[in-house]
C-alpha cells in the first residue's frame, strides 16, 4: 500500500467526520423544541430518494432476505435518531459527540454477550475507561434526560453494529441502508401522527430544509467512509474516525461559544485514547480482526 493511499484515506474520513459534525449543528440549530417524528421522517424519506441512483448495488432477488433483523435494526435505529436529536438540542455540541464515541466500546461487550469474543486486557482496560470516561463528562450531579438521550443513541448504534453480523453476507452496504430506512417509514409515520395531534401540532417548513441538509450531509459522510477504508485497512486509519471529537470541540467552541471544561478533557481523553492504543497495537498484528470504527451519531 503506498503513502498516497493511505493519506488519502486519511484525509477522506477526517473531511467525512468533520460533514457529520456539520449535520450534529443543524440538528442542534433546529432547538429543543422541534417536532422529532416530522424531522425523522423527511429525513428517512430523503435518505430513500438519494440511496435509489444506487439501485444496482440491491440485491433484487432477495430484498428482504433477513427480514426480521432488518426490522430489529430499523426499530432501534429509529430510537437512536431520537435519542440524537434529544442529546443534540439539549447538551453541548462536544459533549454529545464525547458520549457517541462509547458506541465502539458497547459493540465490545455486545460482541462479548452475544457472540461469546474474547476481551484482551487491552480491550478492557478500554472499556472501563471509557465507561469512566462518561461519568466523569456527564458527571452524575448533572445527569439529566440530555445524558440519558446520548447515551440511548450510543447503544442504538451499538446494537446495529453488532446485528450487521447477522445479516446475510451478500447485502451491500447500500442494501441494508435502504432497507433499514424503508422499514423505519411505517412506525416514524406512526409517531409523527401521534406528534402532530397530541405534541406538536402544525407544520414546520423549516424542518424540510433541516432534514436534507442533514441527509445529503450524512449520505457523504457514508460514502467517504467507504471509499476510505475499501483501499486500506481498517486498522490503520481508525484514528482518524476520533478527530470528529475535535471537529465537535472548534465547531461547537466557534459557533456556539461551548468551551469545554477539565472535566470534559479528562472524559474525552479517557474514552479517545484507549481506542486508539487498540486500533494500534490491532494494526501491528498481522492476524488482527479489523478494529471498530465509532459508528456516525447522525
Amino acid at each position: 500500500m503506498s503513502g498516497h493511499t493511505l493519506r488519502s484515506a486519511m484525509i477522506l474520513l477526517i473531511v467525512g467526520n468533520a460533514l457529520a459534525v456539520l449535520s450534529d449543528v443543524i440538528v442542534k440549530l433546529m432547538g429543543s423544541d422541534a417536532p422529532i417524528f416530522q424531522f425523522i421522517v423527511i429525513r428517512t424519506l430523503i435518505t430513500l430518494l438519494l440511496l435509489l441512483p444506487f439501485y444496482r448495488q440491491f440485491n433484487h432477488r432477495a430484498p428482504f432476505a433477513g427480514l426480521k433483523v432488518h426490522l430489529v435494526r430499523s426499530l432501534t435505529a429509529l430510537l437512536g435518531v431520537f435519542c440524537m436529536v434529544v442529546a443534540l438540542t439539549t447538551l453541548p455540541l462536544a459533549t454529545a459527540n464525547a458520549v457517541f464515541y462509547v458506541a465502539p466500546l458497547m459493540v465490545m461487550v455486545l460482541a462479548v454477550m452475544l457472540f461469546g469474543e474474547k476481551l484482551t486486557p487491552l480491550s478492557m482496560l478500554a472499556v472501563v475507561s471509557g465507561f469512566v470516561g462518561t461519568l466523569v463528562i456527564l458527571r452524575p450531579i448533572d445527569f439529566n434526560w440530555g445524558a440519558l438521550a446520548a447515551l440511548g443513541s450510543a447503544l442504538a448504534l451499538a446494537v446495529n453494529a453488532v446485528l450487521v453480523r447477522l445479516l446475510p453476507k451478500d447485502q451491500s452496504t447500500v442494501h441494508k441502508l435502504f432497507v433499514s430506512h424503508f422499514l423505519m417509514v411505517p412506525p416514524a409515520l406512526l409517531l409523527f401522527a401521534w406528534e402532530w395531534f397530541f405534541s406538536a401540532p402544525g407544520w414546520r417548513l423549516d424542518i424540510v430544509s433541516y432534514a436534507l441538509s442533514s441527509g445529503i450531509l450524512m449520505l457523504i459522510y457514508s460514502l467517504t467512509v467507504l471509499l476510505a477504508y475499501r483501499t486500506v485497512d481498517a486498522n490503520q486509519v481508525t484514528s482518524a474516525e476520533y478527530t470528529g471529537l475535535i471537529w465537535a470541540i472548534v465547531i461547537g467552541w466557534i459557533w456556539f461559544a461551548e468551551a469545554p471544561d477539565i472535566w470534559f478533557v479528562i472524559g474525552s481523553l479517557m474514552i479517545v485514547v484507549p481506542l486508539v492504543l487498540l486500533g494500534i497495537v490491532q494494526n501491528n498484528r498481522s492476524t488482527a480482526p479489523a478494529a471498530y470504527r465509532p459508528p456516525s451519531s447522525g
